[in-house]
């Protein structure tokens, strides 16, 4: 289980009397043979390999430029 802190971009909001939050460690996948089980994140939210290497960039900050991007999609159909 991992905590990505993707509460950052949900508002909590009341459900059935209880405040629904996106708090909290999700569970997190090995990465062998990834490109051959699409969409991705624990919801499926993610439909492509690009669509997931950009959001965690953005999640973590990580400020990779388009080439290192590229490359880690690369890196990744090759798993």
């Amino acid at each position: 289980m991992h905590n990505l802190r993707t509460e950052r971009f949900y508002r909590p909001r009341p459900n059935n009397g209880a405040v629904a939050s996106a708090e909290g460690p999700i569970k997190t996948f090995p990465l062998r043979g990834i490109k051959d089980s699409p969409p991705y994140l624990h919801d499926g939210r993610l439909l492509t390999l690009e669509d997931t290497v950009e959001f965690f960039n953005l999640v973590l900050e990580l400020k990779l430029n388009p080439q290192e991007k590229d490359d880690l999609v690369a890196f990744l159909r090759q798993l």
